[in-house]
């Protein structure tokens, strides 16, 4: 007995180009949703204050315990927003869930070298995913507003992701060169946002939380 008949097939195949084009749909909006508050690191002028900078934690070099040039760059994109007044403190949340690699902690330091005092630099030590970060943000350090930064690719469902859990938010832009492997970045960008829409309307998981965090004092 034939199970994948003409018929079956038409429908099959029916279906999946409904998914594509609803999948297709999703992106766009959250696409379009988001740009309105995208800013280019080069126009820091144009960016509205906000108390602060949430930096985005990506991967460190294990062997010389620096930031990648991704990295490198949203520390570097916040710490001129801090030095132009645009925001008061900034949080370093990234990666910590083994001993031996601590993605906050590196940023921590590089922002030091940057001349960033130590009152002013807030670390989430468990900012595993873009989710967990905008869920922390609001929840555990009580923040309201932030602007976000990390690269271009990244902004779109950073944003879209932030705000919808009722951070209002806005970006700016980290991508001040170009990065091996950003065509990998792009493509993971598809399912990534997909799933963050998933997330925000539909499981709503709840990451590492813990004791409430004091950003600014009374």
């Amino acid at each position: 007995m034939r199970i994948f008949t003409k018929k079956n097939w038409t429908i099959f195949l029916a279906a999946l180009l409904v998914i594509i084009g609803i999948n297709a749909l999703l992106l766009v909006h959250i696409h379009n949703d988001s740009a309105a508050y995208i800013y280019s690191y080069e126009d820091v002028d144009a960016v509205p204050s906000k108390p602060v900078a949430i930096v985005f934690g990506a991967s460190v070099n294990p062997n010389t315990q620096l930031p990648s040039d991704i990295l490198r760059d949203r520390i570097v994109t916040a710490i001129d927003l801090y030095n132009n007044g645009k925001v008061e403190k900034i949080i370093m949340s990234g990666d910590n869930r083994v001993t031996h690699y601590n993605e906050p902690i590196v940023m921590q330091r590089y922002a030091e070298l940057l001349s960033v005092p130590e009152e002013d630099v807030v670390m989430d030590f468990a900012g595993r995913r873009t989710y967990d970060t905008c869920y922390r943000a609001k929840e555990i350090f009580q923040i309201e507003e932030a602007i976000l930064v990390t690269q271009k690719y990244h902004l779109y469902r950073a944003l879209y992701t932030c705000n919808s859990l009722g951070l209002d938010s806005v970006g700016v832009s980290a991508s001040r060169q170009e990065y091996i492997g950003q065509t990998w970045y792009d493509i993971r960008e598809i399912p990534a946002t997909l799933l963050a829409w998933w997330q925000v309307h539909v499981t709503r998981p709840k990451p590492i939380l813990g004791e409430k965090e004091e950003v600014f004092e009374d």
